[in-house]
């Protein structure tokens, strides 16, 4: 019983070092999570809960891996924390700060995707390839980017600073800076330069076919007032 007791202490220390280490090298993950989920009831519940924190906790040691050209490590990580969280993200892509991934089942982001700082992914996007084409063939997310639930976004392809991907959009074209995307294929709209995200008011984003048809209306409305 003395021998079990102590390997139980053991186990025990090391699961609390090993939070303590994330708390202090992630802590900016975990307050980004909190400020963008409404959800989030606490740092403790972010540190011990979000599946989304530990696939980028995992990512973090396999691309570190990546980079020194372990590539079977690299991967096994990256799949073993597939399996435990269900979101695939391959150890050869770069991530910035104070990245979250809310709920986050399904998503898979490729090997040379490129995500800045603060943005925020929903659950099934995917930032995939097109082809079997080498070198770069996956997206670039600019910061303060956020993509909704369902969306693809595929291809050597850039989304501007400040923009926002409708859910389930398939965008396969460059998105400039300060816009929103909705629809098959995405349709680009400005969004006024605002950052969404704080508010993440998901239901009042512009729609470009709704402001072409208005527009449509007014202009057929002063024709008709000059006739």
């Amino acid at each position: 019983m003395t021998c079990i007791l102590q390997i139980l202490l053991i186990i025990l220390a090391i699961v609390i070092i090993k939070l303590t280490l994330i708390a202090i090298f992630f802590y900016q993950d975990i307050r980004a999570a909190q400020k963008k989920d409404p959800a989030a009831k606490s740092f403790l519940e972010v540190l011990f809960l979000y599946q989304g924190l530990h696939a980028l906790v995992a990512h973090r040691i396999a691309h570190f891996f990546y980079r020194l050209h372990i590539f079977f490590l690299a991967r096994l990580i990256s799949q073993v924390s597939r399996w435990m969280t269900g979101i695939e993200i391959h150890p050869g892509a770069k991530i910035g700060k104070r990245f979250f991934i809310d709920h986050g089942m399904g998503v898979v982001i490729g090997e040379t995707s490129i995500i800045g700082d603060d943005v925020l992914l929903y659950q099934g996007v995917t930032l995939g390839g097109t082809g079997l084409e080498k070198g770069k063939r996956h997206p670039t997310i600019g910061n303060n980017v956020v993509v909704g639930g369902g969306a693809k976004i595929l291809g050597n392809i850039s989304v501007g600073d400040n923009s926002y991907i409708g859910a389930n959009a398939v965008v396969i074209k460059d998105v400039p800076a300060n816009s929103t995307v909705v629809g098959v294929p995405g349709r680009i709209t400005k969004q006024d330069g605002k950052k969404i995200d704080v508010s993440l008011d998901h239901i009042h984003v512009l729609d470009p076919i709704m402001q072409s048809i208005e527009e449509l209306e007014k202009r057929i409305e002063e024709l008709e007032k000059k006739n």
